[in-house]
């Protein structure tokens, strides 16, 4: 028969965090990083999406003399808020002041990192399917003394077709135009029409890969929620070639025309981003890298660009 463990009384646990502190020094910020917590978030359409989310909080211990924070106040302060509320500027204040003011006197900053996979339902180019993308999200918040720091940082992919191949290629196809029909005497519609449609009329095809657009903004807080969705369908509007979900042969020809009309260097992606963040007046400041993953050499060619709005 095994012993019984014996229970002793709460009271009677040990506590080490008032022991006096060796190499007394106030930190610049304790806290908990990689917390699995399900967050609320704006769906873009009027509801609100439940998602799996991985959160950093902290706040300083600007008392030297001070062991270390209240860690698990904390997390339940964070639990606590994140489940009752939708993520907005004003919920992000609310609950960084609520994490300063459990710490009872130790902390005057908190900041958050929240990041999770933005997963929306996007409709094709042209037939009625519909499917879902995934967009990682990260959100970052900072409150120090009273002023509240708000950054949205999101990846979109989409198609980039090379400018300068895309000229190369039109040049191998009128070439092979004219050897196919240089004694040829007249030409009809019909006659070019199915030379065009024939393996024959395809000479050369210009190279494409998937890109991505890396983006960064740090917003004007005085706005009632985060404008996640918005900045998206803005970029991928400005960019014109996302990439596709679920689609019919309808949709991946309108694809290869839009790619057609829309040939892009990294340069010019970079530019189209920048035109669209630049006049957002939620936006005070930008950064944003766009990648394109290069199917015609083993690295990948890349433009950044940044600025700030007035």
């Amino acid at each position: 028969m095994s012993a019984t463990r014996p229970t002793l009384p709460s009271t009677d646990l040990p506590d080490v965090a008032g022991h006096a502190v060796p190499l007394a020094r106030a930190l610049d910020w304790v806290g908990m990083e990689g917390i699995a917590l399900p967050v609320r978030v704006s769906d873009g359409v009027g509801g609100q999406l439940q998602v799996a989310a991985s959160i950093d909080l902290s706040v300083d211990l600007a008392d030297p003399e001070a062991r270390g924070i209240h860690m698990s106040r904390l997390y339940l302060q964070l639990q606590d808020s994140l489940a009752r509320e939708t993520i907005t500027p004003a919920g992000l204040r609310h609950l960084l002041q609520e994490s300063i003011a459990s710490q009872s006197g130790l902390a005057s900053r908190a900041r958050l990192k929240i990041r999770y996979e933005a997963l929306l339902q996007r409709r094709a180019l042209e037939s009625e399917y519909t499917g879902w993308k995934r967009y990682p999200v990260e959100i970052e918040a900072t409150l120090d003394e009273g002023h509240l720091q708000l950054a949205l940082s999101f990846s979109l992919e989409y198609s980039s077709t090379c400018p300068a191949s895309a000229a190369l290629s039109r040049q191998a196809n009128a070439q092979r135009f004219s050897e196919d029909f240089a004694a040829a005497r007249p030409l009809s519609v019909g006659v070019v029409h199915d030379w065009l449609a024939s393996e024959r009329g395809l000479a050369a095809t210009p190279h494409a890969q998937r890109s991505r657009a890396q983006v960064r903004v740090e917003l004007r807080t005085q706005f009632d929620e985060l404008p996640l969705v918005a900045l998206i369908d803005a970029l991928e509007t400005a960019l014109a070639t996302p990439v596709q979900t679920a689609v019919k042969r309808i949709d991946e020809q309108a694809f290869a025309r839009l790619n057609a009309e829309n040939l892009m260097f990294c340069e010019d992606a970079a530019r189209r981003v920048a035109s669209v963040l630049s006049k957002d007046s939620r936006i005070e400041r930008y950064d944003a890298t766009v990648s394109h993953f290069e199917s015609l050499h083993p690295h990948d060619a890349v433009a950044r660009v940044s600025g700030s709005n007035a």
